[in-house]
């Protein structure tokens, strides 16, 4: 499956309801902090807030708005968990902001490069994570590639068939 780069002029940029942009974060911030209680292995191995950052940054195709709905849903996920506020906001901002710079340039409308983009996009964000984790606020976290391979592979697949049908909610600018 190929990655086309496409002209400014083919670029489709699209918005979302505002109870799509406010519930789709929510439920997945609901989901990521709850579904772990009922499968304990759920958050070592799934981001779905990350999933939903990237989905909507890719969608609007807008750096800066890709920026802020990072930061947004990466403070959100910082309120909820042990760790200082903060951490999640970092890597979460970086990937918004990649991902909408990305989704301007590519065609990421298929199901390969969402896989491979999602997938890139979780080691971007772990690698910022441990480095923000370790490196500023002085955690004792340990790096596993591993891990870190088969947790973005298991993002991947979740992320394309998540981003399906998240695609139905698309409005077109």
């Amino acid at each position: 499956m190929p990655i086309t780069y496409t002209s400014g002029e083919q670029i489709e940029v699209y918005r979302f309801s505002m109870p799509v942009t406010v519930g789709v974060p929510f439920l997945a911030l609901f989901l990521q902090s709850f579904v772990p209680r009922i499968f304990p292995g759920f958050a070592i191995y799934f981001d779905l807030p990350l999933l939903v950052t990237i989905f909507f940054a890719m969608a609007r195709r807008n750096p800066i708005s890709g920026l802020f709905t990072g930061a947004a849903i990466g403070l959100a996920q910082d309120m909820l968990g042990p760790y200082p506020i903060g951490i999640y906001g970092i890597a979460k901002t970086v990937v918004g902001y990649l991902a909408s710079s990305l989704g301007a340039k590519l065609d990421v409308e298929n199901a390969g490069a969402r896989f491979l983009v999602t997938l890139g996009f979780y080691l971007v964000h772990a690698a910022v994570y441990f480095t923000v984790a370790r490196g500023m606020v002085n955690l004792t976290l340990h790096w596993s590639w591993k891990y870190g391979i088969l947790a973005g592979l298991a993002n991947a697949v979740l992320g394309v068939g998540l981003y399906f049908v998240l695609d139905k909610f698309k409005q077109r600018t």
